[in-house]
């Protein structure tokens, strides 16, 4: 199985363990809305999950796919509260299939300003 084959198996079964071991120890996380890069397990973990609980919920699908030799663009749709979110996750996969950088951007302006939102609510939550 491959990274990314590993990736879709975590977004089917909502897996926290599969996460956990599908990330490099030291995986670099990029938030469309966090400035500085989330290093390290613990917190690509902690963003990760809570992006997947805030955007992972019944509508979410991806609609496109382009792969390289060591990762993969995939481009995604959802709708939450009635606002439409298009996005992309840049994936970057070392040799034995684990993550070593997850990239997010998302459009437009008011589903950013929404996932903020949210996203900052669930990490307070989990503080």
């Amino acid at each position: 199985m491959t990274g990314l084959d590993s990736w879709y198996a975590f977004m089917k079964s909502h897996d926290r363990a599969a996460l956990w071991d599908l990330r490099h120890p030291d995986a670099v996380f990029e938030s469309p809305v966090v400035h500085s890069p989330q290093r390290g397990r613990d917190i690509t973990f902690k963003y990760l999950s809570t992006a997947e609980k805030v955007l992972g919920g019944p509508g979410f699908t991806y609609v496109g796919e382009w792969k390289s030799a060591n990762g993969a663009v995939l481009e995604f749709k959802n709708v939450i509260d009635g606002i439409e979110i298009n996005g992309v996750d840049i994936i970057t996969f070392d040799s034995e299939g684990r993550i070593t950088h997850f990239k997010v951007m998302v459009r437009p302006l008011k589903a950013i300003n929404m996932l903020h939102r949210l996203m900052a609510e669930q990490l307070a939550a989990q503080s």
